[in-house]
This record gives C-alpha cells, structure tokens and sequence, in this order.
C-alpha cells in the first residue's frame, strides 16, 4: 500500500468552509514529518494517521511519533465514524509485522508508542496473538520504551484480552466511541456499548497496577448528562484515562456532524471529568484517543 497520504481528501476535510476556526489544522510538512513517513514505508506499516485521516498527524508526525497501526488496513467492521477501509482480510496475517514495528520504534527514538489495529473479525482470536508479540517484541528490542495498545473488543472474548494483557502493554485502551444511547447508530453492529465496558472492567481486573482508557466523541447528537453517564460507566469499569474529541466527517459517505463543540464546552466536560477522579483527561476540539498519550506519564 502507498503511504502517501491522500492529501486531496485531507485539503477537502481541512477546507470545509463550515468548521470553526479552532477546528482548522495546518498540512503536514517539514524535516521530522518526512523521516518519520519515510521509515513508515521502508518497513511496509500502516498509521492510524494516515488511515482514519486523523486531524493531528502534521503536529505528532512533525514531532517524530505516530499510532502504528497492525494487522493491515482492512477492517472487518464498518463504524459510520471511520475512516478506514472495511472488507475482509480472509484470514491473512503476516506474523513479521512485530518485528518490523519494534525496528520502526527503535530506528525513530520513540520512547512511547500507541499500537492500534483494525478489526479481525476473520480471525479466531481476534488478532490477539499478533498484538500481544509486537508489544513483546518492542519491549525487547526498545528497553524502557512504554507501549499503549489501542484495542477492539474480540467480540467479547476475554481470554483472547488475557493473552493481549499478559503481554504486558503500559496502557490498555478501548473506545467507548460514543454514549450509550447512539451507539447502534455510530458503531457496527458486532460492538456494543455493554461490551465495550466489560472489556474495560476485565482488562484492569487482569493487570490492575496498569492504565486503562477510553474515549468518545462529541458531536452526533449526544447530551451532556449522556456524556456525564459515560464518564461514570467508565469510572465504574476502573478506567484511568478519559478522552473527549470532536467528531469530524471523514466523507459524506460517513454520519454527519451534529454539531462543532466550542473550546469552551471541552473545557467544561473536561473539569467535570477530572472531578470524577480520572487520572489523566484530555478533552478538546481535536483530541483524539492517542493524542498527547504519553502525558499519562509525566517526566
């Protein structure tokens, strides 16, 4: 696959002439940029960068890091929010990714990565195996290098998150994406919002000294006291980490914004957030689940 990125799309999202003006982002350019795009397809890997046209890549891919995401660039499901590719993989998983992603993390510096991959519902386990070896193989190669996973649910299959979890990731993530009550409409039918929130208690259960999180977005309709219940739920599953970012459409093929939240109501949900107890809160127009991740662990 070109890792080009697909810069008539990102121009067309970036030039909405309906955004506000804090939701404008610049292109991505520059020194830093280009070395780490350059590594990135020298090794044949994906990004959720590029793959769910994240608003943030010019400022995280200009700082030198990235979501390296796993498994391919096919995914099983088809969020309305998404942006990557739906289809079916038929099975194909190409067992020397890990290395490749820990020869990435070492080759760029990264002390910090977020490892993300798309949906394998064609596979037995979900893809557990494979996440669970690169977050092996990066810790063995990249001594003291933290490692996030940004996981799916495995249809629900805990044993196949015990094998994830053993392989001792630092942060443990999974989207709750939206509310409870949009979430049939926003996320494929196989994810659930119950589900996601088992996932999350089970996860912390396992490896209760390490981080979990999760995150949603605003904007598809959703209320402040549905964000607040969310909060709570997540609070009640043993989350540490709460994200809150702004929904954008990546095309009009993709569920429509209901509304662009101000600076100020990020502001707003994210104080009553942090009352809740959470240890780290990220909430903004642009926020994205791994944005600004590794602040988790200051210094």
């Amino acid at each position: 696959m070109a890792i080009e990125i697909d810069l008539v799309a990102l121009r067309q999202a970036q030039g909405d002439k309906r955004k506000p003006p804090w939701l404008k982002v610049s292109l991505p350019s520059g020194d830093d940029y280009e070395r780490v795009k350059a590594k990135v397809a020298s090794l044949s890997l994906h990004t959720v960068c590029r793959e769910a046209a994240c608003p943030n890549l010019a400022e995280c891919w200009g700082a030198g890091t990235a979501t390296i995401m796993i498994l391919g660039d096919v995914c099983t499901r088809g969020c309305r929010f998404c942006n990557v590719k739906t289809g079916n993989p038929r099975g194909h998983v190409d067992w020397l990714e890990p290395v490749r992603v820990a020869d990435a993390v070492r080759d760029l510096g990264w002390k910090y990565l977020v490892l993300t991959a798309v949906d394998r519902d064609d596979l037995a386990d979900g893809g557990a195996l494979i996440f669970a070896n690169t977050v092996r193989a990066i810790h063995e190669r990249v001594p003291g290098a933290r490692v996030e996973i940004l996981s799916g649910d495995y249809r629900g299959d805990l044993a196949a998150l015990d094998v994830v979890m053993d392989a001792g990731p630092d942060v443990f993530a999974h989207n709750l994406e939206t509310v409870r009550r949009l979430q049939s409409t926003v996320r494929d039918k196989r994810a659930s919002y119950e589900q996601s929130l088992r996932v999350l208690t089970h996860a912390k259960k396992r490896a209760p000294e390490r981080y979990t999180k999760t995150s949603i977005m605003v904007g598809f309709g959703e209320t402040e006291a549905e964000v607040e219940e969310a909060m709570n739920d997540a609070r009640t599953a043993g989350v540490d980490i709460f994200t809150i970012g702004q929904y954008l459409q990546p095309s009009k093929k993709h569920l429509p914004v209901t509304e662009f939240v101000t600076p100020e109501k990020f502001d707003r949900l994210g104080a009553l957030a942090k009352s809740k107890g959470f240890h780290q809160v990220v909430s903004s127009p642009l926020s994205r689940s791994s944005y600004h991740a590794e602040q988790a662990f200051p210094g």
